[in-house]
């Protein structure tokens, strides 16, 4: 058992296991918010803020929690953030006023974070030779992971309200995190050679060097950019589908008839999934930057497209699933290229640090239910977001990339 258990595909595994259990943290929110509307009627935007607060607290703390991780290892923070999912979507549960809704949204986002930062963590340092491949897979979980819950999650609401819901899954996640927790372990020295192919780091960069270094705060600004976009898709897809009228439309695809919503929120699980291992693998062979340039591109052309047919159901279903297969790879490449930089030494946290641009996100996300009431509709959020992508993707390849050359030769 062991020996098993330092067998670094087994670390693997159990890894994109606690990611798949967390999943539905995020991205089966918007699932929830339109229900509590209707009972308690505090308004989507006060609503919205819960998964401002749970961005937040996932994202800024995880730095804090990847010291932990580089110090004592994976287990006690992974087994942390297992018992405050379940603790978290069962107090949502019963959550009858804001500050209730808050403090849940806060205790999930911490868990999340805990297993979060844990697991893209331990995929890098036991994958040194191949960490966008290892990394996409581990955080395929966390997004192709919650196409398993969105149909079942949805069905529990319609038939058993929101509360059973939420206090279900909540408690069964939880429980599956703490069990394949038990089985994570840090890797006792890296003992595979990185490919020459793979610019890297000769030696490992301490947390407040990487906060000096010019490169880390390009790397910050991409990931902001390219997050809040893909962020404001996640929280408001519901409401985005409600106003082109295309929500609850049967759409008939794959051998299946579901709402269009119901679909895309599946759907778009599975492409954002896929990118993440994808993108990872192809940027081990032609390197990160030119991978970034390549996704970005397509973020803002998918998203350009989106806008102007995204109203008919079918075309929903299959721009939003594009949309996110392409920002899906911002999970896998950025911790895999910030490790590239500055070495594995220090990994968790200094991937944590990165890792924060997501929280700096979350706060732009609530603008938009203020742009789409000032305009009265989607289409300025729409062009922000395209615009978003596409500075990203010129900084990745005519900035980031001769910045890391320097860096790098500079070692």
């Amino acid at each position: 058992m062991t020996g098993f258990l330092h067998n670094r595909w087994a670390q693997l595994a159990a890894g994109i296991v606690c990611m798949v259990m967390i999943s539905s943290l995020q991205h089966g929110w918007t699932l929830f918010v339109h229900p509590i509307n209707a009972k308690y009627e505090w308004g989507r935007a006060a609503i919205q803020i819960a998964f401002t607060i749970f961005i937040l607290s996932e994202t800024w703390l995880v730095p804090f929690e990847g010291w932990f991780v580089d110090k004592f290892g994976p287990l006690p923070v992974a087994l942390a953030g297992g018992a405050l999912v379940a603790i978290a979507w069962s107090l949502n549960s019963v959550a009858d006023s804001l500050p209730l809704l808050y403090l849940g949204a806060a205790l999930g986002g911490i868990g999340a974070g805990c297993v979060y930062g844990t697991c893209i963590g331990n995929a890098l340092k036991w994958f040194p030779d191949r960490r966008g491949l290892a990394t996409g897979l581990t955080v395929a979980g966390y997004g192709i992971g919650s196409a398993l819950t969105i149909v079942p999650i949805h069905r529990t609401i319609d038939h058993h309200g929101y509360e059973a819901a939420f206090l279900w899954f909540g408690l069964g996640q939880g429980a599956l995190v703490c069990l394949a927790a038990l089985a994570l372990r840090k890797p006792e020295a890296a003992t595979l050679a990185i490919p020459e192919r793979l610019p890297h780091a000769l030696h490992d960069h301490r947390p407040g060097e990487v906060l000096r270094s010019p490169l880390f705060w390009v790397l910050f600004v991409m990931s902001l950019l390219v997050t809040a976009a893909g962020l404001t898709f996640t929280a408001n897809l519901a409401g985005i589908a409600r106003s082109f009228g295309v929500a609850d439309v049967p759409v008939s695809m794959l051998g299946l008839t579901l709402p269009a919503l119901t679909f895309a929120l599946t759907f778009d699980r599975v492409t954002n999934g896929i990118a993440r291992p994808l993108c990872g693998w192809l940027s081990d062979y032609i390197g990160r930057e030119n991978t970034m340039f390549f996704a970005f591109t397509m973020g803002a052309l998918s998203i350009l497209a989106f806008a102007r047919w995204g109203d008919e159901p079918v075309m929903f279903v299959l721009l939003v699933s594009l949309v996110f297969f392409a920002w899906g790879e911002v999970a896998s490449l950025f911790p895999a290229t910030c490790t590239d930089y500055f070495g594995s030494g220090y990994a968790t946290t200094n991937a944590g640090m990165l890792h924060t641009a997501k929280g700096f996100a979350a706060m732009l996300v609530p603008l938009s239910d203020t742009l789409v009431r000032a305009t009265g509709d989607w289409q300025i959020v729409f062009a922000l977001a395209v615009g978003a992508n596409a500075v990203a993707a010129l900084l990745g390849i005519a900035v980031l990339r001769p910045m890391r050359a320097a860096w790098l030769r500079r070692e």
